[in-house]
């Protein structure tokens, strides 16, 4: 059953990481949501995994990017790159601190290239042991957001593990791709590192787990929902002349690709929606 308007919490407080922690965080996000209808929510495509910790209910997610994966519940969880959405089912309470990691992330954390959970979503205690295991602890007992973003600095921190970078060439395509929001041709991108095509689609999978062209479809994406979630959005027709799809047709086949809904339907149906870019769009914790 939903909740007034007016009893209902519809919270979320970002943070960046600490210092050191920067080439491997993008943005912690602490949320809470109660009182809405039960419901079900997509987690998007994206240029970051995503980490979470519940502090309510496990996670319940009920489609995995991932077709081969069984859908399971989790209370940490981290989620690789993937180009398709992934479901999670609401009680109407969601509450707990969502992380946006780098690829660099994984290798720093984990010990792995992102490829190694692309498109999956995988028990945080897998990946990150007694450190996951820590933060489901320590995270919902903390009284603030600020002190639970000082937990994540900490855990984290102890984390890192001086482990191997990817290929220059391949951490510069990356670079170029999300300098231009996904706009750079694919050809131009292999010609700019010195590579062919397909060795640099090779090379680059192997780091990342999908192509430089999934991925690049990805960061437009990220960009057009940047721009549709702003509070004074541009016009459909607008946003895809913008980031580069031929038309607003073109933009709206690859919204429901990517997101399994028209842009104006997800908007529409998800009342849990973060900004697409926290960092630029809510109140942001000076600590």
């Amino acid at each position: 059953m939903t909740a007034p308007a007016e009893s209902r919490i519809a919270e979320h407080v970002v943070a960046r990481p600490a210092a050191a922690l920067a080439p491997y965080v993008r943005s912690y996000t602490g949320y809470h949501f109660a009182g809405f209808a039960p419901g079900l929510h997509a987690g998007l495509p994206s240029r970051h995994l995503t980490c979470i910790v519940s502090f309510h209910d496990p996670v319940d997610c009920v489609v995995v990017p991932d077709p081969a994966q069984r859908a399971d519940r989790f209370g940490a969880l981290l989620g690789g790159l993937h180009t398709s959405p992934a479901v999670i089912r609401h009680d109407g309470t969601e509450h707990g601190v969502q992380l946006a990691l780098t690829p660099l992330g994984a290798r720093a954390f984990f010990g792995c290239p992102a490829a190694a959970v692309a498109a999956s979503v995988v028990h945080l205690d897998t990946m990150l042991g007694r450190g996951a295991r820590e933060l489901q602890d320590r995270l919902p007992a903390a009284a603030t957001w600020p002190a639970r973003f000082a937990i994540l600095d900490e855990v984290l921190g102890a984390a890192v593990r001086d482990h191997a970078r990817p290929r220059p060439e391949v951490g510069q395509a990356w670079a170029l791709l999300a300098s231009s929001s996904g706009t750079i041709e694919v050809g131009a991108l292999a010609t700019e590192v010195g590579w062919s095509r397909r060795h640099l689609a090779q090379q680059f999978r192997l780091e990342y787990g999908v192509g430089p062209k999934a991925m690049a479809r990805v960061m437009r994406f990220e960009h057009a929902k940047r721009l549709l979630t702003l509070p004074t959005a541009p016009s459909l027709a607008a946003i895809a002349v913008h980031c580069g799809y031929a038309d607003q047709a073109h933009f709206g086949r690859e919204w429901k690709e990517l997101a399994g809904a028209s842009p104006t339907a997800w908007l529409a149906g998800d009342e849990l929606v973060l900004p697409a870019d926290p960092l630029d769009q809510v109140e942001l914790i000076d600590r």
